[in-house]
Order: structure tokens, then C-alpha cells, then sequence
């Protein structure tokens, strides 16, 4: 590992989501789980992604960032390009049972939720992000690959600007549009990444000694799908075991730790490359390409076929990279930042590629079109990403076993 620390903990509340549908109003670009890979950790279920259903599709420098579900709390509704509420014709087996199959009895909900059933605009975000998928896919999205969110005609404009005052200023304010007076476009935005580097689950340190992950850059925690709030959970108690995990094997260490002057002038010197190389490749071009790569082959629904011709993109991208020129200096210079961060993206990138691959069904935020049911052969693996001799390689390896005491839980709730 380059810098030989007594021990680091990498901890975020974001990483991975290296392409298009970027969520919230921050960039992630997947260096936490790269910083990982490259120094020798296993990373686990790069293939589960979550969705949330609605984030803005436009203009395109704001792609992505969210738009809250209170919008449809409210009373706002998914219409396509034919004026449908389209979430009718979208209710799981699972669902029915709960949820309104009328536009009567899902506006009642509103007002009486005791004597109606839930209107299915609030169905689970995968469900959501999967039916906005396929209405875009089959010719009735909006002008800008996405849906309509419509709250002008179903709430007074007062109403809006007391409820929603984030998305009134929101959309005014990043794309011209007044949500009290004209429909939203939305589409399903890159929310969470269920998978991220192993960890040991009482000390979150990982295959590299010294090493400790925690939060959405370790993977585990959350299965194939996380349940909304408990991210914030996953970092307060596993950011605390690995703090005092990292405390104890340093405490454990003899001696002093040295750092190898010469490999961190080379990473220095690797680093500085696009300031001076002559190649012509811009980086704003490749991350733009790479999230179309991404956006349409890799998305929510996936298909063998789509994957692969993935995989020799992202093999194209990495060429590229090598080729990246950018100008000015080192100071105050974005282009040259985002050269650095196009190989953490194309890290993850390949690895989700790989993980949804080799996870031949459909499970939590894994959907393979060629693949539709859950297999329970792959309910009791981790797909697991590696780095060798600097080519990712992909395994299936058993689950660890359940501890005792959580057996013992499970056993008294039955």
C-alpha cells in the first residue's frame, strides 16, 4: 500500500456512482472503494445498486440530483407522455393487497388513509424506478428521457411554496421551471451502492492489514437492497467499531512505520501526467461517454448482451485515459481533478459491470432482464471483486455463516 499509515479507516456516505444519474448535489466518483481495490481488498456485491425513482433529468448539468418523495407525499402523481398515470398498471402480486388500482380510491388515500388503500405513486423506489424505466423504454417518456411529476394540478400554488419550498427553488432556480405552475421531468437517479470492500463485521478491517472500512464504501451491511434511513445507522455503529479497531492495531504495533520515499514520488509523478503528456483526449468527454455507457447499458435493467458490450467500452475509456491532456496548472483546475478522478470511475464501473454479470438473476437492486426470478444459489454467495496484476477478477464465495447470537434473535421472533 503507498502511504504505509499505522492504520486508515475509509469511511463515506457516498461513493461509487460514477456515472449519469448521480444522486443528491454532490459528485461521487467511487475513490474510497478504489483507494480499497488498489491496495489489495476484496470488494463484495459490486452488482447492487439502488435507485431512487426521482431525480431531475434536465438540463443535463444538473442530472440527477434528487427529487424528494415528499412531491408524491404530497399529492403529486407520475403521468408519461400521454397524460397516464401510468403506476396503475405497475402493481406487484406482492402489493395489490394494499395499494389503490383507481385514480378514485388513490386521491381519497390523501385525505382518508384509514378507509383507502395507498396510491401506488408511493410504491417501494425499486418498483418505481423499474416502471419509469420501462415507460421511457417504450416510447413514452418525456422530451428529456424521463417522466412527468405533476403537483400544479393537484395542489394550489401557496400549498406548493409552503410544502416544498426545496423543490420550488429548486427547479426555479436550476432549471427554469415552476413546479407551480408546470409538470416536473424526473427519471430514476443512481441512489446507493449495497456492495463496496469486505469488511470483518466486528472490526471492519479488511483483507489489507491496517486498513478499516466503513459505511456505503464497505460492503455487507445492507444485503441486495438497504431499507431507507439505515445508512445513517451503518455509519454511527460500524464507523465506531472500526475507529476503536483501528485504535487497538496500532496499539498492537512494534517499532516505527517508515514510508518508501521513491513509490510516493512516483505516485506524485503518475498524478501530475495529464498536466504534461501530449496526448489530446479531453477528460470532460470520456466522463461524459462513460455515464451514457453506463446509463444505457448498465442501468436498472440489464441484459447479458448489454453488459459485455459494456465491458469493451470501459476497456475503450481506459485507453483513453491514458491519453488525457489537460491545460493550466495545479492550482484551481477542474479539469485536471477530474482526469484524476476518471480512474476511480472506471474502477467501479468495471467492477459493477463484472458483479452484474456474474449474478445470473434478480435480486434486490439487481435486475437482469434475461434473468427474471431470484435463484437461491445466489442467495447464499458474495460475488467477489479482486485486482491482480492490475486486471479485476470476479468469483462467487460462499456467505459467512450467521452468528449464534443473531441465530438465537431470529429463533425467539419466530
Amino acid at each position: 500500500m503507498l502511504f504505509k499509515a499505522k492504520a486508515i479507516v475509509l469511511s463515506t456516505g457516498g461513493v461509487g456512482k460514477a456515472w449519469k444519474f448521480t444522486s443528491n448535489s454532490w459528485e461521487c466518483t467511487g475513490d474510497g472503494i478504489t483507494l480499497g481495490l488498489d491496495a489489495g481488498a476484496d470488494l463484495i456485491d459490486m452488482e447492487c445498486i439502488q435507485f431512487h425513482p426521482t431525480g431531475m433529468v434536465w438540463p443535463t448539468s444538473v442530472r440527477g440530483i434528487l427529487v424528494t418523495e415528499g412531491v408524491r407525499g404530497d399529492g403529486g402523481t407520475l403521468k408519461n407522455s400521454e397524460g397516464a398515470r401510468f403506476m396503475f398498471n405497475y402493481i406487484p402480486e406482492y402489493f395489490k393487497g394494499e395499494t389503490a388500482d383507481n385514480e378514485k380510491e388513490a386521491d381519497a388515500w390523501y385525505e382518508d388513509k384509514k378507509n383507502n388503500r395507498r396510491t401506488p405513486d408511493l410504491l417501494p423506489r425499486d418498483e418505481v424506478a423499474r416502471a419509469i424505466n420501462s415507460e421511457v423504454k417504450a416510447g413514452r417518456g418525456s422530451p428529456h428521457g424521463g417522466v412527468f411529476l405533476d403537483i400544479n394540478t393537484r395542489r394550489s400554488a401557496d400549498y406548493i411554496r409552503k410544502r416544498l419550498p426545496s423543490m420550488y427553488h429548486q427547479f426555479k432556480e436550476l432549471a427554469g421551471v415552476d413546479i407551480t405552475k408546470e409538470s416536473m421531468e424526473v427519471g430514476p437517479t443512481c441512489h446507493y451502492i449495497m456492495g463496496g470492500i469486505r469488511v470483518d463485521a466486528d472490526t471492519e478491517a479488511t483483507a489489507v492489514p491496517g486498513l478499516f472500512a466503513a459505511g456505503e464504501v464497505a460492503g455487507g451491511m445492507h444485503g441486495a437492497n438497504r431499507l431507507g434511513g439505515n445508512s445513517l445507522s451503518d455509519l454511527l455503529v460500524f464507523g465506531r467499531r472500526a475507529g476503536l479497531a483501528a485504535a487497538e492495531y496500532v496499539k498492537s504495533l512494534a517499532g516505527k512505520v517508515s514510508v518508501d520515499g521513491g513509490q510516493a514520488e512516483a505516485a506524485a509523478q503518475t498524478l501530475l501526467e495529464p498536466l504534461t503528456r501530449s496526448g489530446n483526449e479531453n477528460p470532460y468527454a470520456i466522463h461524459a461517454d462513460l455515464q451514457e455507457c453506463m446509463q444505457a447499458l448498465v442501468g436498472i435493467i440489464r441484459t447479458e448482451g448489454e453488459l459485455r458490450k459494456a465491458l469493451e467500452e470501459i476497456a475503450v475509456f481506459k485507453q483513453r485515459l491514458g491519453r488525457v491532456r489537460v491545460g493550466g496548472g495545479r492550482e484551481f483546475n477542474p479539469g485536471w481533478h477530474l482526469a484524476l478522478d476518471l480512474h476511480s470511475m472506471l474502477s467501479v464501473s468495471e467492477a459493477v459491470t463484472l458483479g452484474a454479470i456474474e449474478r445470473k438473476e434478480s435480486r434486490g437492486g439487481h435486475t437482469r432482464d434475461d434473468y427474471p426470478f431470484a435463484d437461491d444459489r445466489f442467495g447464499k454467495i458474495n460475488v467477489v471483486i479482486r485486482r491482480k496484476n492490475g486486471q479485476l477478477t470476479v468469483a462467487q464465495e460462499p456467505l459467512p455463516e450467521m452468528p449464534d447470537e443473531l441465530k438465537q434473535l431470529l429463533q425467539e421472533r419466530k
